[in-house]
């Protein structure tokens, strides 16, 4: 069968993309996917029972009890989202996984190259394997119903037969990784995070449930991988800050509660210290006045609503609940 310009063109643009994947497969398996420096200083002086860290006592993650970033073996407290590969013996920032494919891991530096080339694969896959499916199909010997067809295909066309199943045999293993991987940089977030959500304290929310405070939306996500080839650990803020408006109705609310309570000490206060007046002599009145003064000053010791007017006025209460997540 005599091949068309246009289909030697189509099948020759699958050479040239299956090219380009390996190009970024060799660029993906020889860059530094992201290696934090281990702590060398003093390695061969230190004691086995001295601390593994004398520099790092202060780490602001250290301090919050955030222990998880300590490696023991490179001996540094290493950044969130980083992970300690042992099959490199080295952490790695942004740590995603140890890919064998590549022999090496792939992390924040070099995350873009792999995922271009299993995404160029997959598009190179499909236009080959549909060049050798058209290759088939086309020959004009063939015969027409499809069990013949395919005997045929199979002793005339082995060769083309014989791609077409080992390309579609790698193309689902190939194509459901890229798609996880999209699907991961369009939410922020790495395999090495997927797998351990449950463990890392910075994937749960309040009530324990997941949440990933690095995910900006999907566009942003994508533009920033896109472009920059990775994507800063920035957290996301979870409440905006709040408004003057709420601020001054939460103010008005506490000074009203607070108020109103005040009303009615000193109210309690003058009914008691009349009642005294009437039953007692004046000593007896100065002594009632002083407890009611006791009295009063003990309540306003009293912690009322954390001074967010959460004390005894319901209403206040649960319009201030409303407006912060206590």
């Amino acid at each position: 069968m005599s091949m068309t310009p246009a289909f030697g063109l189509f099948a020759w643009s699958g050479v040239f993309v299956a090219t380009a994947g390996l190009v970024m497969f060799y660029k993906c398996s020889r860059k530094d996917p992201g290696y934090i420096s281990a702590n060398t200083r003093d390695s061969h002086n230190q004691r086995d029972d001295e601390p593994l860290l004398k520099m790092e006592l202060d780490n602001p993650a250290l301090l919050t009890g955030n222990w998880s970033q300590l490696c023991i073996t490179c001996k540094i407290v290493r950044p969130v989202r980083s992970k300690h590969c042992s099959t490199c013996d080295r952490c790695v920032e942004q740590f995603d996984h140890h890919c064998p494919w590549v022999s090496n891991c792939v992390g924040k530096k070099n995350k873009w190259e792999f995922f271009m080339f299993i995404t160029l694969e997959v598009i190179a896959m499909i236009i080959t394997g549909s060049a050798a499916i058209i290759r088939t199909v086309s020959d004009p010997a063939s015969p027409a119903s499809f069990g013949d067809w395919l005997g045929y295909s199979v002793v005339y066309h082995t060769g083309a037969v014989s791609f077409f199943m080992m390309d579609l045999f790698i193309f689902f293993g190939v194509a459901c990784l890229t798609g996880v991987q999209a699907y991961q940089i369009a939410r922020n977030i790495t395999t090495n995070e997927m797998a351990n959500s449950m463990r890392y304290t910075y994937l749960r929310g309040p009530a324990g449930r997941f949440r990933n405070p690095f995910d900006h939306g999907v566009r942003k996500n994508c533009s920033d991988f896109l472009v920059n080839g990775y994507n800063e650990d920035v957290e996301r803020l979870e409440h905006a800050s709040r408004t003057d408006e709420e601020i001054g109705m939460i103010q008005m609310t506490s000074a009203v509660s607070q108020n109103g309570e005040g009303h009615s000490h000193h109210g309690n206060c003058d009914d008691h210290a009349c009642a005294d007046s009437h039953a007692n002599s004046n000593s007896h009145t100065q002594g009632g006045s002083s407890q009611c003064c006791d009295h009063s000053k003990k309540n306003e010791r009293t912690p009322f609503g954390l001074g967010l007017g959460l004390g005894r006025n319901s209403a206040s209460r649960q319009y201030i609940r409303n407006l912060l997540p206590l």
